[in-house]
């Protein structure tokens, strides 16, 4: 009785050992697999990578709209679910012109703030979340999700990760998350 009671905790101990293993293995397999990283002069902000950056034209125009920018421009850190243009040409033209208008930068700002967590997350602290919600900096939570090797947040997939700059992170998603 004793041996199978031993034998049962040796073997508890050790399917908990490979699933610690195995989780950790498979973060790191999720990230190698989640596309593109680029390297970024760290020197430069979130706002000045976005900015020189072709693919957030319509960003940083929401951005200077609803009044971010020096708040992006700050000590962070942040970590920034930065939708592309293509990501924002899903929205309907009309949608977007109207969001832009100065009497709706409180909506806007909700909408960018939900694009934008505190702290720096790489893309393996991201992935580790998988299953989980993040706090987002409006304080509502979007959801992490890893399917098919892909990671999401609320939906919205992560295309490139670990922009970094000086004050935080950015990870590119295809999709305008709408809190």
């Amino acid at each position: 009785m004793k041996k199978k009671i031993s034998l049962i905790i040796t073997l508890t101990l050790m399917v908990s050992l490979f699933n610690i293993i195995g989780l950790n293995c498979y973060a790191h397999a999720q990230v190698t697999n989640l596309a593109q990283k680029e390297e970024v002069d760290e020197s430069k902000d979130i706002v000045d990578i976005a900015s020189a950056d072709s693919r957030f034209k319509t960003l940083v125009s929401a951005l200077k709209a609803a009044g971010l920018v020096e708040t992006l421009k700050g000590q962070g850190p942040f970590t920034v679910f930065a939708p592309t243009d293509d990501a924002f040409a899903k929205i309907p033209k009309n949608t977007l012109d109207d969001l832009l208008k100065p009497e709706n930068k409180e909506k806007l700002t909700k909408i960018l703030t939900y694009h934008v967590a505190p702290g720096k997350l790489t893309a393996e602290e991201v992935v580790k979340l998988n299953g989980k919600d993040l706090k987002m900096s409006n304080g509502e939570k979007a959801k992490i999700e890893v399917k098919n090797k892909e990671v999401y947040i609320d939906g919205a997939k992560i295309v490139v990760t670990d922009i970094k700059g000086k004050n935080g992170v950015i990870h590119v998603i295809d999709t305008v998350m709408m809190p």
